[in-house]
C-alpha cells in the first residue's frame, strides 16, 4: 500500500507541479475564485437580456459586443505588454473589470437596469477583456520558475476555466431563480479581489520590458512580421484562426439541436453543454499530465481530428446519449487543441516580441468567435443546422490535414530552439549522421 501511495502522490505531483512557484500559486488561488464569478455573471447576463426583451437577437447583440473588441484591440494590448510592467497592467484590467461588474449590480439592484444598460456594460467589459487576455497569456512565463513546466502551467490555466464553467453556471442558477440576478453580479465584482490581493503579493524577479520604442504601427508590424514570418508561428495561428471561425461556432447551434432535434428543454440544453466542459476538462488534465513540449505538434493533428470528428457526431446524431459522448469528444479535442498551441508558441516565441504574438494568438482564437458565430446563425438559416456544423467539421478536418503535412518543416524549424533550450539534446560528436540524430517525430 505504501507502494501505491508513493505513486500516486507521484502522479499528483507531476500533475501540479507547476504549482512549486510561489507566484503561480498565488495566481492559481485568486484567479480559481475570480473565475467562477465571470462564469456566474455570463450565465445571469444572458438569463436578464432574455428576461427583459424575450429576443434572441438582443442576445446575439450583447454577446457581439462583449466579443468584437477583442479582435480591435488584441495586439494594442501586445503593444503595451511587451513595454510594460504586465503585473501592473493586469492589476488596472482586474480592477476595471471589478468595477463593470459593481455597476451592473447596483444598476439591476436598484430597479433602473435597461438593455442597453447591459450592452454598454458588456461592450466595456469587452475593451477590458481585450487588453487583459493577451497581458494575462504573456504574463504566465513570469510567474514559473522553473521553464520546464510552462506547459504544465497552461493547461493548469485551462483546467481552471473549464472547472470553474462546471461550477459557476450551477451557482449563478441557484442564485437567479432565489435572489436574482443582481446578487450574482455582485459576487463577481467582489470575486475580482482575490485575483488583486494575488497579484500585489507576488515576488517577482526584475524584467526589462522597455525594449528600443518605435511608433506603435511600427511594432505592430515588427510584431506582425515576425509571427507570420516564422513557419511554425504562422501555421499555429492560422490553424486556430480557421478553427474559430468554422468549427467553434458549433456552441451557438446546441440549443437548436436540444430543442428541434431532441426534443428537449433547457435541461437538456445544460447537459448537452456540461458534457462539453467535462470533455473538455479532460483535455486539460491529460495535458497537465504531459511531461514535456516534445510531441506536441503531433498532438495537435489529432486533437483537430477528434474536435471535427466530434461536431460532425454530434450534427448527424438524433440520440441524446451519442450527443453527449460526441459532446465530451468536442470538448477534449477543442481543448487539447488551442492549449497545445498555446504552449508551443509559448515556448518558441521571443521573449521581446511575446506579449505581440499572443495579442495575435487571442485575435485567432477569440477575435473571431463574433464572426464564427454570426456566420454560424446565417448558414443555419439559409441551409440547416446540421449541414451548417458538418460544413464547420469539414472545413476543420481539412485544416489538419494541410497543418499535417506541414508539421515536418514545422518540425525543423522548431528544432535548433529546442536544442539551444536543452529540450533535445545534441549528440556532440563532430559531424552527426543522420542514424544518430533523434527521429524528428519526437521534436514537436
Amino acid at each position: 500500500m505504501s507502494e501505491t501511495s508513493a505513486v500516486n502522490k507521484s502522479g499528483i505531483s507531476s500533475l501540479l507541479r507547476a504549482l512549486r512557484s510561489r507566484n503561480y500559486r498565488l495566481f492559481v488561488a485568486g484567479q480559481s475564485v475570480s473565475l467562477v464569478g465571470t462564469w456566474m455573471q455570463q450565465v445571469a447576463m444572458s438569463w436578464l437580456v432574455y428576461r427583459l426583451t424575450g429576443s434572441a437577437f438582443l442576445l446575439g447583440v450583447v454577446g457581439f459586443t462583449s466579443q468584437i473588441p477583442t479582435f480591435l484591440f488584441a495586439p494594442l494590448a501586445g503593444v503595451l505588454a511587451d513595454r510594460w510592467d504586465r503585473r501592473r497592467l493586469l492589476i488596472v484590467t482586474q480592477a476595471l473589470a471589478m468595477i463593470q461588474a459593481a455597476l451592473l449590480a447596483a444598476a439591476v439592484l436598484s430597479g433602473v437596469v435597461h438593455v442597453w444598460h447591459i450592452v454598454v456594460l458588456s461592450l466595456l467589459l469587452g475593451v477590458v477583456n481585450a487588453f487583459d487576455i493577451p497581458i494575462r497569456q504573456s504574463f504566465v512565463v513570469e510567474m514559473v520558475s522553473h521553464r520546464e513546466d510552462l506547459g504544465n502551467a497552461i493547461a493548469l490555466n485551462s483546467s481552471m476555466v473549464n472547472g470553474a464553467r462546471l461550477v459557476g453556471p450551477a451557482i449563478a442558477g441557484l442564485l437567479v431563480a432565489s435572489v436574482g440576478e443582481g446578487v450574482c453580479f455582485a459576487l463577481n465584482s467582489v470575486s475580482y479581489l482575490a485575483v488583486l490581493l494575488a497579484l500585489a503579493a507576488m515576488r517577482l524577479e526584475p524584467t526589462t520590458h522597455h525594449h528600443k520604442r518605435s511608433h506603435i504601427l511600427l511594432e505592430l508590424r515588427e510584431g506582425f512580421s515576425y509571427a507570420f514570418g516564422f513557419g511554425p508561428i504562422r501555421s499555429i495561428l492560422l490553424l486556430v484562426a480557421l478553427v474559430s471561425l468554422t468549427g467553434m461556432p458549433y456552441a451557438v447551434l446546441v440549443p437548436v439541436f436540444a430543442k428541434e432535434v431532441l426534443h428537449g428543454g433547457a435541461h437538456t440544453f445544460g447537459f448537452l453543454m456540461t458534457a462539453t466542459g467535462f470533455g473538455a476538462l479532460g483535455g486539460t488534465i491529460y495535458l497537465a499530465s504531459r511531461k514535456s513540449v516534445l510531441g506536441l505538434g503531433r498532438l495537435i493533428v489529432i486533437a483537430a481530428v477528434l474536435f471535427a470528428t466530434g461536431i460532425a457526431s454530434f450534427a448527424l446524431s438524433n440520440n441524446i446519449y451519442l450527443s453527449l459522448a460526441s459532446l465530451v469528444v468536442t470538448g477534449f479535442g477543442a481543448m487539447t487543441l488551442v492549449a497545445s498551441c498555446n504552449t508551443i508558441l509559448q515556448t518558441i516565441l521571443e521573449e521581446d516580441k511575446r506579449g505581440r504574438v499572443m495579442s495575435f494568438f487571442t485575435m485567432a482564437f477569440m477575435g473571431m468567435a463574433p464572426f464564427g458565430s454570426f456566420g454560424a446563425g446565417a448558414m443555419a438559416g439559409i441551409i440547416g443546422p446540421r449541414e451548417t456544423l458538418l460544413l464547420g467539421a469539414t472545413i476543420c478536418l481539412v485544416g489538419a490535414i494541410i497543418f499535417a503535412r506541414h508539421l515536418p518543416h514545422i518540425r525543423e524549424r522548431v528544432r535548433p530552439i529546442y536544442v539551444k533550450m536543452g529540450i533535445i539534446t545534441e549528440v556532440a560528436q563532430g559531424m552527426e549522421t543522420a542514424a544518430e540524430q533523434p527521429p524528428l517525430s519526437e521534436d514537436s
